[in-house]
């Protein structure tokens, strides 16, 4: 019997994992792939995240990582805006950073399980019941699922948001390019953006989202990217002067925004699992290790006499959750309303950052946090 079994193991499962076996929890991290894989993701963390990382030697300055201080948007038709970060980023990628991360985990007591698919979850009267396409069975306490954007998972749980298709979709690319590394981009093309930015050693990452209504209609990925995506006169530059890593791209479908509940059914719901903020905010991953840190301090804060408050920390963890990211997540749907589909929208956008870049900023600013420690994220 683990004190906390956690499903999933990407930032905010990871992070959770290490928090926790560090305050002196049993805790058991099953995870369906095997390290190092890749993900669907913009590969960029807002620097609010650093001091809690370093507090905890979890920011990753082994690996180098791009240090980003500015932001350059663009339309359709390829009109663009340059402005600073305030707070600025980092860019590595996930296949480097979840390695390193579930290395961590093992070195700090976690018993880490990969290949190991999740096929149910089953609350018994005093603990979890957790069973594996392989047979295998996990009980604990508590469980975490940090399962991500979206997983079969959902589906055995027959979450709400699922009734709902989304018909949004994920591409991602690894290239060698010249391009200036502190600099993130983002550029629009109709029905979609594209974000490019520096990660570690001599890459860049480049990820979109688009409607898979226009995937159908182009009829391949290929196909779609030279009518639609490279009209825009920066992804064409982009997509010419640079080589591209990967045999094909990492897609994800159905790539939801509808808010989704914290708590189902007694299970904890942490990182992209809690709720997603739109690509267009650049501020997913640094959620997710936030979303962990504040998970992880209200576990450990209601724990007394070797038995967890299970009423208590579910609701101060949806209190605590809500009061950070509630108001965020709801402003990165807004702005993405704003840049996402047609032309004149945004061009109207960029006239706007162009004219009034103090707007820009702090439009930015919104869907980001302050710096924050292990103290501050409660």
């Amino acid at each position: 019997m683990y004190d906390i079994a956690i499903v999933g193991g990407g930032l905010s499962g990871l992070i959770s994992s290490i928090l926790l076996s560090r305050n002196g929890f049993s805790v058991v991290l099953l995870e369906k792939n095997e390290y190092p894989f890749h993900r669907v993701c913009g590969e960029y963390i807002s620097n609010e995240v650093i001091p809690f990382l370093e507090e905890h030697d979890l920011y990753p300055s082994a690996f180098s990582p791009a240090k980003i201080d500015k932001l350059t948007i663009s339309s359709t038709k390829g009109s663009s805006f340059h402005t600073d970060l305030d707070l600025g980023g980092f860019g590595i990628s996930r296949f480097t950073y979840d390695e390193w991360l579930a290395s961590m985990a093992k070195n700090s007591g976690v018993e880490l399980y990969e290949q190991t698919m999740v096929s149910s979850i089953e609350q018994r009267e005093t603990f979890w019941r957790i069973s594996t396409s392989s047979k295998d069975v996990f009980e604990s306490k508590v469980v975490i699922s940090a399962h991500g954007k979206r997983s079969k998972i959902d589906q055995k749980l027959n979450r709400p948001f699922l009734q709902k298709h989304s018909p949004y979709v994920g591409v991602k690319y690894h290239v060698k390019t010249d391009y200036p590394s502190d600099t993130i981009s983002l550029h629009n093309f109709k029905g979609g953006y594209c974000g490019f930015s520096k990660i570690e050693k001599d890459l860049y990452n480049i990820c979109y989202l688009t409607h898979r209504d226009q995937l159908k209609e182009a009829g391949s990925l290929a196909s779609f990217e030279s009518n639609v995506l490279l009209k825009n006169p920066h992804l064409m530059s982009l997509w010419e002067n640079s080589e591209f890593v990967f045999n094909k791209p990492e897609v994800i479908n159905e790539i939801s925004f509808k808010p989704k509940a914290l708590i189902h059914e007694g299970i904890l719901m942490v990182g992209d699992a809690a709720g997603m903020i739109t690509p267009l905010a650049g501020n997913g991953m640094a959620m997710a290790i936030r979303s962990a840190a504040i998970l992880s301090n209200v576990i450990r804060d209601n724990h007394t006499n070797n038995s967890f408050d299970l009423q208590k920390i579910y609701s101060d963890y949806e209190n605590h959750w809500n009061s950070y990211f509630k108001k965020r997540l709801w402003k990165g749907r807004q702005i993405q309303r704003l840049f996402f589909g047609s032309s004149a929208s945004s061009s109207v956008a960029v006239i706007t950052g162009k004219l009034f870049s103090n707007i820009t900023r702090s439009i930015i600013r919104q869907t980001h946090g302050e710096p924050f420690s292990t103290a501050s994220a409660r």
